[in-house]
């Protein structure tokens, strides 16, 4: 499986998958794409293993850049199957992705 999914691919599936916001917390605005729950990248370790095994997960950071890797990179190595939005946020706003406003 490859690391990242397209803003397009991600569309279509977006079913199908769990998506969980990955930004740091200074860039979280309470805006999320397709009602993805925010968590805290610094804490990966404490909430990783509420993630479900099962289940392809999809993660977005701002521009789908470090944060999200690393995040990644620790998801994976728990066996987790996850992948990353190339471009992030902003390449899902660019691709005219909805986006959500959280209270």
């Amino acid at each position: 499986m490859r690391r990242t999914i397209t803003p397009d691919e991600l569309k279509q599936k977006s079913s199908e998958l769990t998506v969980i916001d990955v930004r740091r917390k200074a860039e979280y605005d309470g805006e999320t794409i397709l009602k993805a729950k925010w968590h805290d990248p610094e804490q990966v370790t404490e909430w990783a293993g509420d993630l479900p095994t099962d289940k392809e997960i999809v993660l977005y950071c701002a521009r789908g850049g470090s944060v999200s890797n690393s995040v990644l990179d620790h998801l994976l190595s728990k066996n987790i199957k996850a992948r990353y939005i190339e471009g992030g946020i902003e390449a899902w706003r660019k691709s005219g992705g909805e986006i959500t406003k959280t209270k």
